[in-house]
């Protein structure tokens, strides 16, 4: 056992402790009182991204509710190892955009295309020069409007400020350059994203997290409540469906955010009665893709966060890279044989990310089998059958067929979606 192994969990339980945010967050506003100033949010606009236009279009309504001051960006897209399979990100990003307008009555319609480069250089150039302003919050909702939905009206003038013209060349260069810096120093490496106080959230997504603390900081205005895109709702009592469909489960055993959705997921397959088929793949770290420490560390805080609100157990960390995966993984066959599979799964994401469980080591990898009431040593017999690699390799395969790369994803019949926080997509899928 490494000194790694040994410290993460301890190390990983205090940094991802809730604890400990509300101690930061107290923090910051001490200071920001001290200091006499103002509740500042910063955001960060990427002009071709779809869910910069989701966001963008709701900024004045955010300023309406909250005695903020918005500071915006323009940023460019995200660095390559940020964005590993970038082509599928930007097709993704639009289709998603679309079902997030559309579940949040907000408008945008995938146009099945990237905008033209030459309107996108125009939108980025009427955007900074909005910022130099005053007036982004005002423009950018239209801007990214007609971007989306009427390049050519754009390109002939129109845009959210009848006497806004664009900046030079110039000044985009500039603007790009100290926005980008601004957003790796404080770290963080996408688009459509809100920094306050020591923290991001990203998109319409994440706002409720920023619109809680900001309330609980009595920054909202008379009259304000509720949120503004609340988080949805878990289904809590059974629904009786006549042909309940497969729901197809695509993890890893390094992603957070599958663990975190597993125990829902299950949980709707058991109150409707669709089948759950498990498709686990090897983490992307081990098939050769980099993942960035910013990357890291704001899905860290994220997932902390995502847990806290759904009351799910996480944080005390031991991260199973390379063969601890590899020796999880091979046992999910043996354990769905024996139609343990979702309970050890269930069992050994807890002892991943909430316990701070070894899977390289045989005392570790034997408490997750037990607890799913399996026989240990059956499992160690299951060890060596390398099927499962197999396996891994043609989930992955389904998965690229899809249009998806990342984890967790769901497929049920036509649809295919990606990310926890889309299971109200796998609901509607059920006809719910």
């Amino acid at each position: 056992m490494s000194l790694k192994t040994l410290l993460m969990p301890a190390i990983s339980q205090r940094m991802l402790s809730r604890e400990r945010l509300l101690k930061l967050r107290e923090r910051v506003e001490r200071s920001r009182i001290a200091s006499d100033q103002r509740h500042q949010v910063h955001y960060f606009h990427q002009v071709d991204d779809p869910y910069s236009a989701l966001l963008a279009a709701c900024l004045p309504q955010l300023r309406l509710r909250y005695d903020i001051d918005l500071v915006a960006h323009v940023v460019g897209p995200p660095t390559d190892d940020a964005a590993p399979e970038r082509a599928k990100l930007i097709a993704y990003s639009r289709r998603d955009a679309q079902l997030l307008a559309q579940h949040h009555a907000l408008k945008f319609v995938d146009p099945q295309a990237q905008s033209a480069p030459q309107a996108v250089d125009r939108a980025t150039a009427l955007l900074v020069a909005a910022i130099g302003q005053g007036c982004f919050v005002e423009v950018a909702g239209k801007v990214s409007d007609n971007l989306w939905q009427s390049a050519e009206q754009l390109m002939n003038g129109a845009h959210g400020g009848s006497t806004l013209q664009p900046a030079n060349n110039t000044a985009v260069r500039a603007h790009l350059a100290e926005a980008g810096e601004l957003r790796k120093r404080l770290g963080h490496y996408l688009g459509a994203t809100l920094f306050y106080g020591g923290e991001w959230y990203w998109g319409i997504d994440r706002l409720y997290h920023l619109e809680q603390r900001l309330q609980d900081l009595g920054a909202q205005r008379s009259g304000v409540s509720g949120l503004m895109f609340p988080p949805s709702k878990d289904l809590l009592a059974p629904v009786q469906l006549a042909k309940p469909p497969l729901i197809e489960f695509f993890f890893s055993l390094r992603s957070p955010y599958s663990a975190i959705v597993t125990p829902r997921l299950f949980e709707l397959s058991r109150l409707t009665g669709a089948r759950v088929r498990l498709r686990f793949v090897l983490p992307m770290v081990m098939r050769g893709l980099p993942v960035p420490g910013a990357k890291r560390s704001y899905i860290s805080q994220d997932v902390a966060r995502e847990a806290f609100f759904r009351g799910i157990p996480f944080g005390r960390v031991n991260d199973p890279v390379g063969r601890p995966t590899e020796r999880g993984l091979s046992l999910i066959p043996f354990a769905e044989s024996r139609g343990k599979g979702q309970a050890y799964l269930l069992s050994i994401q807890r002892g991943i990310w909430a316990e701070g469980i070894d899977l390289g080591s045989d005392s570790g990898l034997r408490h997750v089998v037990e607890r799913a009431d399996l026989s240990w040593s059956e499992a160690r017999l299951a060890l060596q059958d390398e099927a499962w690699r197999k396996t891994a390799e043609d989930n992955r395969a389904e998965l690229f067929s899809l249009g998806l790369w990342g984890v967790p994803s769901f497929g049920v019949g036509e649809v295919a979606i990606w990310g926890q926080d889309r299971l109200w997509v796998v609901e509607e899928a059920l006809g719910l």
